[in-house]
């Protein structure tokens, strides 16, 4: 495994995430709390995984910002995605812990409304985590 490996690792745990997520929302949705608890800090866990190895990947490659190779329109979709995807990422590292710390208490009706707006937010930053890699690293590498 080299350094170059880590981003398709990283693509494949947001995607792992989701479907944790998907699952644990599934289930709380047919009122089954146990296995949407366990589905869900399994989801938290990965996410986590995951951003050791986005900042290990940072560090390694010096921050390094990868180039983007498409050209017109789909320039325009990728930047637009990815900015609001770094924007509610940064939110996610709040929003996440919070909402799992009102279930750890107890405190199911906090969780509750954190959760209305937490989940569509994680959702939204794992499944463009995805298609960022996708968009850099298969559809459109960068020739340099």
């Amino acid at each position: 495994m080299s350094v170059g490996d880590i981003p398709g690792i990283n693509a494949c745990l947001n995607g792992l995430s989701t479907v944790l997520m998907t699952l644990g929302f599934i289930f709380i949705k047919r009122g089954d709390k146990e296995t949407h608890r366990k589905l869900m800090l399994s989801a938290g866990t990965v996410s986590a995984v995951f951003l050791i190895g986005y900042v290990s990947h940072k560090v390694m490659v010096r921050g390094v910002h990868t180039v983007f190779g498409g050209e017109g329109a789909i320039r325009s979709v990728y930047y637009a995605m990815l900015i609001s995807h770094i924007i509610l990422a940064i939110s996610i590292a709040y929003l996440v812990p919070r909402t799992f710390w009102f279930a750890i208490k107890g405190d199911f009706e906090r969780h509750k409304k954190w959760a209305k707006w937490t989940f569509p937010i994680w959702y939204y930053v794992s499944v463009t985590g995805v298609l960022v890699y996708l968009f850099l690293y298969q559809w459109w590498p960068s020739a340099a």
